[in-house]
């Protein structure tokens, strides 16, 4: 999400601050802003979900090779 929230960010922006133009029955800084929040509370989920390690665990699950027994393993998947 961290593409699509800097994405919204700049969209954002750019409507809130660079556009002048005038549509009828739209208010284009209004959208602008909601857009810009809406990329700071995804940009800030994102960084949250990737510092909290319950977030990057795996776990994966497999016959192991004599057919009879189902392997689990967990895998901490941080950098």
């Amino acid at each position: 999400m961290n593409i699509l929230s800097l994405v919204l960010i700049a969209a954002g922006a750019i409507m809130a601050f660079a556009i002048t133009a005038d549509v009828e029955g739209v208010d284009l800084k209004a959208v602008g802003v909601i857009l810009l929040i809406v990329g700071i509370v995804g940009l800030v989920v994102s960084v949250v979900q990737n510092s909290i390690p319950q977030f990057r665990a795996r776990r994966e699950r497999y016959v192991s090779s004599d057919g009879h027994h189902i392997v689990e393993e967990d895998f901490d998947t941080r950098i």
